[in-house]
C-alpha cells in the first residue's frame, strides 16, 4: 500500500492517480494586493518614513519579479479528468469575487488620504506614490474583470464592468472579448505588439485603437437589433457611465481635489494592462492562408511565463495561450502549452524590462526571430524598423 500512497494512488483504483491543486489557496493571496494602500499608510504612519508611499511600486516592480526568480515555476498541468472538478470548485470564484469589496475598500482609503485624512501630512510626492499604489490595484483589477468578463452569466458581466470602472476602461470589456480574441496576432489587431516597436508607441496605438475596435463592434451589434449606438444598451456607454458616477460619488464625498489623483490612478491601471498586452504576444503572427483568412489561433501566438509568484497574483493570466485556445476555461484550469514560447521571467520582471527599451528589444528580439527558425519576415514586424531588422537577421537564401 505504501508505494500507491507516496505517488497519490489508491489502493482500491492503482490506476487512478488522486490529484491536488498545490496553489488552490494560494490563489486567495491575490485578493491582498489592494491591501498595499494600507500597508503604505501603516508603514508611513509608525515608522515616520515619508518613501513608504511607494511600497506598493517598489514591491510589484522589485520584490515579486525576485520572488518570480527565487520560487520558480511549474509548467504542471491538471489531468482532464480533474478539470470539472477545478472549474465547479467555488474558493476559485470567491478569489475573484473578494478582490471587488478589497479594490473599492482600498480606494476609499486613498480618497480619504488624498483629502486629507490619515492624521498625516502628505506632500505632492507622497500622493504621487500613493497614486501609483492605487494604479496598481485599478491594473490588477482589470485582469480580474478579464477573467470575470469571459464568463457567460450576466452576473459575472455586470462584476467585470464594475472591476473596470475604477481605471475607465469599460469599453475593454468588448474590445477584448469581441475583438482581441478573434484578430488576435494579425495587423488588425491594436493589441499585438509588433517586433521592433517599443512599448511607448505601442500604448497610445493599442489604446485608441482598441477604443475605435470597440465602438465599431457594439454599433454594429445594437445595429442587427435595430438599435441606436447612443443609448443605455451601449455596453460601452453605461460602462463608463459607471465611472462617471463613481468618480462623481467619491468627489461630492472627499471632495473635487481627489479628482485628479483618480484621473491619475487610471491612467496608471490603463498603462499597466497596455505593458501587459505588449509583452504577451509581442512580434508574433499569424500567417495567412487566403486573402481573407488567417491560420487559426494556436498556442504559438502568446508569450507564456510559469513563474508560479506572478502567476498567483495574476490569476494565470501568464498561461495565455491556453486562455486564447480556451477562453471560457476557469483560470485554475489553465494548461501550461509546451508548443508555446516561453518568456524569460515572469509577467512583473518583463513590465519593468518593457519600459526599458533597449533592454527589452536586446532580450526579446532574437527570441522572436528564433520563434520563426531564423526568418524574420515571419514574425509581426513593425513597418519602422523593417529594414533595419532585416539587415540585423537577414533571412537564409532558399535552397535550390
Amino acid at each position: 500500500m505504501a508505494p500507491y500512497a507516496q505517488h497519490g494512488y489508491s489502493q482500491a483504483n492503482a490506476t487512478v492517480p488522486v490529484w491536488r491543486d498545490s496553489k488552490k489557496y494560494l490563489w486567495l493571496l491575490g485578493a491582498v494586493v489592494p491591501g498595499l494602500v494600507g500597508l503604505s499608510w501603516l508603514c508611513v504612519w509608525f515608522i515616520g518614513y515619508e518613501a513608504f508611499w511607494w511600497i506598493g511600486t517598489v514591491l510589484a516592480f522589485g520584490f515579486v519579479p525576485l520572488l518570480d526568480h527565487a520560487v520558480g515555476g511549474d509548467s504542471s498541468n491538471p489531468p482532464d479528468s480533474a478539470l470539472a472538478q477545478l472549474e465547479q470548485d467555488p474558493i476559485y470564484r470567491w478569489a475573484t469575487y473578494l478582490y471587488l469589496p478589497a479594490q473599492y475598500l482600498s480606494l476609499l482609503f486613498a480618497c480619504w488620504l488624498w483629502a486629507g485624512g490619515g492624521w498625516l501630512t502628505m506632500t505632492i510626492v507622497d500622493k504621487v506614490g500613493l497614486m501609483v499604489t492605487v494604479g496598481i490595484v485599478g491594473g490588477c483589477a482589470i485582469n480580474a474583470a478579464h477573467d470575470l468578463g469571459h464568463k457567460s452569466t450576466a452576473n459575472h458581466r455586470r462584476l467585470s464592468k464594475i472591476a473596470l470602472a475604477q481605471t475607465c476602461y469599460g469599453h475593454f470589456h468588448v474590445e477584448h472579448n469581441r475583438g482581441h480574441h478573434v484578430r488576435v496576432a494579425t495587423p488588425e489587431d491594436p493589441a499585438s505588439a509588433r517586433l521592433g516597436e517599443s512599448v511607448y508607441r505601442f500604448i497610445p496605438r493599442s489604446v485608441v485603437g482598441g477604443l475605435r475596435s470597440a465602438w465599431a463592434l457594439e454599433a454594429r451589434r445594437l445595429a442587427r437589433k435595430n438599435q441606436r449606438p447612443y443609448s443605455l444598451g451601449n455596453n460601452i456607454l453605461n460602462a463608463w457611465l459607471l465611472s462617471v458616477a463613481l468618480f462623481a460619488v467619491l468627489a461630492c464625498w472627499f471632495g473635487v481635489v481627489v479628482l485628479p489623483w483618480l484621473i491619475g490612478q487610471a491612467a496608471v491601471g490603463i498603462c499597466l494592462l497596455e505593458t501587459v498586452n505588449y509583452l504577451e504576444h509581442y512580434g508574433l503572427r499569424r500567417q495567412r492562408v487566403s486573402d481573407v483568412r488567417y491560420e487559426p489561433v494556436s498556442r504559438a501566438h502568446s508569450w507564456n511565463s510559469d513563474t508560479i509568484v506572478s502567476s498567483v497574483f495574476l490569476y494565470h493570466l501568464q498561461r495565455h495561450s491556453d486562455h486564447h485556445a480556451n477562453p471560457l476555461r476557469r483560470y485554475q484550469a489553465l494548461h501550461h502549452a509546451h508548443e508555446a514560447p516561453l518568456l524569460p521571467s515572469g509577467y512583473a520582471g518583463m513590465i519593468v524590462t518593457a519600459w526599458i527599451p533597449p533592454w527589452w528589444r536586446r532580450l526579446m528580439d532574437r527570441r522572436v526571430v528564433e520563434h520563426y527558425g531564423g526568418d524574420v519576415r515571419l514574425a509581426a514586424v513593425c513597418p519602422r524598423h523593417r529594414k533595419q531588422l532585416l539587415a540585423r537577421y537577414p533571412p537564409e537564401p532558399l535552397v535550390q
